[in-house]
């Protein structure tokens, strides 16, 4: 990374001016002046009691002064009160662009060590539609786990199915009283009851508590388990229908009821520790620390009535997870209003010692609203389920242009999916963010078929010829071809900013400014015809490392590139 180079180049200076602290620099956030900048004098200048004007200057004259200087730079000036600019050199641009030709993933850096992450980010309840809701957790799950992958680390994925809920209390309930029997269950129907139910419990105690009856004796196996057999097997079957056309895939198709068996284990763990107390009938775990400014509300572990819920099979699922795996973290993707539930599991297994050395993270996601920043609906005032989405997204894109009509299933099918990632994805996590599908099909702009659209225009002109890298020269024409340049050395930086953070709208963002930089580039310089050989395979050897590092990108964020736009 040329930020690691530049800095171990001034570290060695001032070690030599006999000042030891570290500097760092970084990427600069005026490009109209440097490329790169050190912006720490000051507090060497504190450390040390020096100006930082006299102390700058002296540091900047030594790295001018080095018998290598232009092969690291171009310029070196200082900056008053106390700013290092830095232009770098169009030696070290190639030698760096040539190793990312050279080498594996584009000579990133390889991590020290590897980590086992456990990633629960599917979530979705049996016997309830999946709906646009349930995109963020599984796309922004999916792509957190090809990054950490990516990385050099181990992941184990798990959709944690909600099979032994509410819910499935509810549809039953809901058979049962329409006579429907278990072979009858239809997924039209679990689609129609499912939100007349949900509705329902809300304004009749009765039959809510019918319908906490009946999961109840389902989590005890004493009752209904051919019904809550069937309404899994078929929901579960159409989810993952879903998933698949999403590319969302997970090692381990688990559900709540399977932390069920392990229920006992967590509560006996408990008791143990001394941690489980009794309060009006339920038991609970108190979770409130010294330190705590705000009460937190204890943690039900067991209802009056016997039966467990998500916190209880959530610690179990934490047991059973270590048990198995030990893992070094695990990553949870919801939506933020379960920020508390988080809160209150993980305490319990900090307070419990259940995870010492096993890091525990709630990665909240905000919401999907439509143009008038409201969570997204139907124009009915539903929230739509998944298939309504993807077939409206499909059919805004197919009206674009009459050419989309002839286009392939699959490659619709691709670009549909770039659409919805890639409006998702560029956005952080943690914010909510309004969808505008017009928008968002537009083959310009900051959208996913303008990044499938420059991908597929510089494969055309790069099958055109013969690229030979071991040919790549140390020329660097004019500045479209240096900005691309400079552009295609951001990779490095946004594949580690992704994967700290756990945040896949840095990559995002890495593709959107390289085919902004190769579009310019490409109008600016004409290719076709060029009769300097060197310059014609500089050029090609560029344009295709940017292509390549496009390509591998896109399959970071689940996205799959069409055969033509």
């Amino acid at each position: 990374m040329i930020e690691d180079i530049l800095s171990n180049i001034i570290n060695k200076v001032c070690n030599n001016l006999e000042y030891s602290e570290e500097l760092k620099v970084v990427k600069s956030n005026r490009l109209d002046l440097c490329d790169y900048q050190c912006n720490e004098v000051f507090k060497l200048a504190k450390i040390y009691h020096k100006s930082p004007i006299v102390l700058g200057e002296d540091i900047v004259n030594s790295i001018n002064n080095l018998e290598d200087f232009q092969v690291y730079f171009k310029k070196v000036e200082f900056c008053k009160p106390g700013f290092i600019n830095i232009i770098i050199s169009d030696t070290l641009i190639n030698d760096s662009l040539k190793l990312m030709m050279e080498k594996p993933k584009f000579n990133l850096k390889k991590i020290n060590n590897e980590e086992v992450f456990v990633l629960d980010y599917g979530g979705p309840n049996v016997a309830k539609p999946l709906h646009v809701g349930h995109l963020r957790p599984a796309i922004i799950g999916e792509s957190v786990k090809r990054i950490i992958n990516y990385m050099g680390h181990k992941t184990i994925s798990d959709v944690h199915l909600g099979d032994i809920g509410l819910p499935i209390g509810e549809v039953i309930y809901a058979c049962l009283r329409d006579n429907v029997k278990p072979n009858e269950i239809t997924l039209e129907y679990l689609n129609k009851v499912y939100p007349l139910m949900s509705a329902l419990i809300k304004e009749d105690k009765v039959v809510k508590e019918k319908c906490d009856s009946i999961i109840k004796d389902v989590q005890d196996k004493k009752n209904y388990l051919d019904y809550w057999r069937l309404i899994c097997e078929i929901s579960v079957s159409d989810i993952k229908r879903l998933y698949k056309y999403l590319d969302v895939s997970f090692d381990y198709w688990n559900g709540e009821s399977d932390a069920y068996n392990y229920i006992p284990k967590m509560q006996s763990f408990l008791e143990s520790k001394g941690l489980l107390k009794d309060s009006e009938g339920a038991k609970v775990v108190y979770i409130n620390k010294d330190t705590d400014k705000v009460e937190y509300p204890p943690l039900i572990f067991q209802k009056s009535n016997g039966g467990y819920i998500y916190q209880s099979s959530d610690l179990a699922t934490i047991y059973q997870r270590m048990e198995d795996f030990n893992p070094d973290n695990i990553l949870y993707f919801t939506d933020a209003r379960q920020a508390m539930h988080f809160e209150q599991v993980f305490r319990v297994c900090e307070i419990s010692g259940l995870t010492p050395n096993t890091k525990l993270i709630h990665l909240p996601n905000g919401t999907i609203n439509g143009l008038d920043g409201r969570p997204y609906k139907t124009r009915s005032g539903e929230t739509p389920k998944l298939d309504t989405v993807f077939n409206e997204v499909k059919e805004i894109f197919i009206s674009k242009k009459e050419s989309n009509k002839n286009m392939s299933d699959s490659d619709i099918d691709k670009i549909v999916n770039a659409i919805i990632k890639f409006a998702d994805l560029q956005n952080s996590r943690d914010k909510d963010y309004i969808f505008d599908i017009n928008k968002f099909s537009e083959t310009t702009g900051k959208t996913g078929p303008y990044i499938l659209y420059t991908y597929l225009r510089m494969n055309k002109i790069i099958k055109k010829y013969d690229i030979n890298v071991n040919k790549f020269s140390n020329i660097i024409y004019n500045n479209c071809d240096r900005n691309l340049r400079m552009s295609i050395l951001e990779y490095q930086n946004s594949i580690e900013y992704s994967y700290n953070e756990f945040k896949p709208n840095y990559i995002a963002e890495y593709i959107y400014n390289l085919c902004v930089n190769m579009n310019s580039f490409y109008q600016n310089n004409h290719i076709d015809n060029l009769e300097d050989k060197t310059k014609l395979n500089d050029w090609l050897c560029i344009i295709k490392l940017a292509n390549d590092i496009i390509k591998e990108m896109l399959n970071l964020l689940i996205i799959e590139i069409p055969t033509e736009m």
